[in-house]
């Protein structure tokens, strides 16, 4: 018997731990000859074919329709062979034919829908936060490859991976997603990144899921650690780790190590990081970022000579010894199978201020085969400037982080949380606009323009009253 009208499967799902609505046979057998079955209703049919489907979802999943007590009652009269009334029968006829229908559009009742493969990462994050189904269309329809990306898939993966029970379809041009999130389950994880993104353009996405886990989140990632386009590991580990430590989230367990390095475009990295789970967080009052008061940084090699990683810090220090003389910039030069797959170098630098914020800027290497030779000297006086110009810009946090420190403000207690920041990145605005609508919360947002009190650029000082987020399934001891 086929699965009723309204719940066919998609046979482009992929997500593994889906299974489809199996057909629920006839009693037969010895019992089945001792006392003939009456053959089944329309209505009846309806009813056994949703009962097969109301099972719990575990680790392995489930067809992910939950049907009521009464429908699972009548399920079980039919198949133990009880006739139903007939007035009950022509009363529930009409709603019997749409029942189906009904249930899979209550899950997509409040479901929000988005088009386009801007933000995605925002949208599948928050779903999964919030609880709120999301759909998403039109993908890169027009494009002359439509639909995901394999790093956006790659990220889906890992998605499913690190929750419980979720629920992802894509049809078959992958044009149209459909993500009802299951619960934060954590644990240990491992899991190979798409090299075409770096690895922090998956970990930003943990970085705000992983306080909420079930069990304590161990994962190990392979891939690319640093490039030109997404935050590398070095820079979240000095920037976004201290901030997260505002919030309450610390212990033992928290930590953020770069076992391997790997440049594009071959990868080869691996990065371990691991995450305690926090019930409830803290409000946080950041309105005075401070003066700086020493600048740090990292400058790397991979397959290339230890002096290329000297010539960065020359270069670097040439400007910066000219605003503060606390410098320290740290090389780190890898070899054999630590050095990843592929050449390149690069400078990550962080400046402390002395009330504990921490504002970063990097650049690395064009990959191997990609664009024109940079020379170490150039990288490092350019990626000094960036530095000074994030100084300038100034607030309590980066411009990295923006959107993380707003969404655990978001997540807080019903308590009042302030954050000063610089001008908010185009990112951190789309972010706001999520927020709202996942969320239904909105920001107090007051410009702070420079003068006496606030030096370099204005600023933006953001102020909102938590949501009250609690993590429910957090194992208490």
């Amino acid at each position: 018997m086929a699965a009723p009208h309204g719940h066919r499967p998609d046979p482009a799902r992929t997500n593994s731990s889906e299974t489809r609505c199996g057909s629920l046979p006839r009693p037969g057998g010895e019992a089945g000859r001792r006392a003939p079955t009456p053959p089944l209703s329309p209505l009846t049919r309806c009813l056994v074919s949703l009962s097969s489907c109301s099972k719990p979802r575990g680790r392995a999943g489930g067809c992910g329709l939950r049907s009521s007590a009464r429908v699972t009652a009548a399920s079980v009269a039919a198949a133990a062979g009880v006739a139903i009334p007939a007035p009950v029968q022509s009363r529930r006829a009409p709603a019997a034919r749409t029942l189906a229908e009904g249930a899979h559009m209550a899950t997509q009742a409040h479901s929000l829908s988005y088009a386009g493969c801007n933000f995605l990462r925002q949208r599948l994050v928050l779903s999964t936060l919030s609880g709120r189904p999301v759909k998403i269309r039109r993908i890169r329809a027009r494009d002359h490859n439509p639909g995901l990306r394999d790093f956006e898939a790659s990220f889906i993966r890992l998605l499913d991976k690190v929750t419980n029970g979720s629920r992802i379809e894509i049809n078959q041009t992958g044009t149209t997603l459909y993500y009802q999130p299951g619960l934060l389950y954590g644990g240990s994880v491992e899991h190979d990144c798409n090299v075409l993104r770096s690895i922090g353009y998956y970990l930003e996405s943990l970085l705000c899921l992983a306080p909420f886990m079930k069990h304590p989140l161990r994962i190990v990632l392979r891939g690319v650690t640093n490039d030109q386009v997404d935050p590398s590991v070095d820079v979240l580990k000095a920037t976004a780790l201290p901030l997260l430590k505002q919030f309450g989230i610390d212990g033992e367990s928290f930590e953020l190590k770069v076992v391997r390095r790997g440049m594009p475009p071959g990868g080869g990295g691996e990065v371990f990081f691991s995450c305690p789970v926090r019930k409830v967080l803290k409000p946080i009052q950041l309105t005075d970022p401070g003066k700086i008061k020493r600048i740090r940084g990292t400058a790397y090699s991979v397959r290339v000579s230890p002096q290329m990683a000297n010539r960065i810090v020359d270069s670097a220090r040439s400007i910066l010894n000219k605003f503060i003389p606390d410098i320290y910039i740290y090389t780190d030069h890898m070899k054999g199978i630590n050095s990843g797959k592929s050449p390149g170098f690069g400078l990550s630098l962080v400046a402390e201020t002395t009330n504990g914020t921490f504002l970063s800027a990097e650049l690395a290497s064009n990959p191997q085969g990609q664009g024109a030779a940079v020379l170490p000297e150039d990288l490092g006086r350019n990626c000094a400037k960036l530095l000074l110009e994030e100084i300038y810009r100034g607030g309590c946090v980066d411009s990295t982080n923006q959107s993380l420190a707003l969404l655990l403000m978001t997540l807080g207690q019903q308590d009042v949380s302030k954050v000063l920041l610089g001008p908010l990145s185009p990112y951190t605005i789309e972010f706001l606009r999520h927020l709202k609508s996942f969320f239904q919360i909105m920001f107090k947002i007051e410009t702070k323009p420079c003068g006496e009190e606030l030096k370099g650029g204005d600023k933006v000082l953001m102020t909102c009253v938590g949501v009250g987020f609690s993590n429910l399934s957090k194992t208490l001891k």
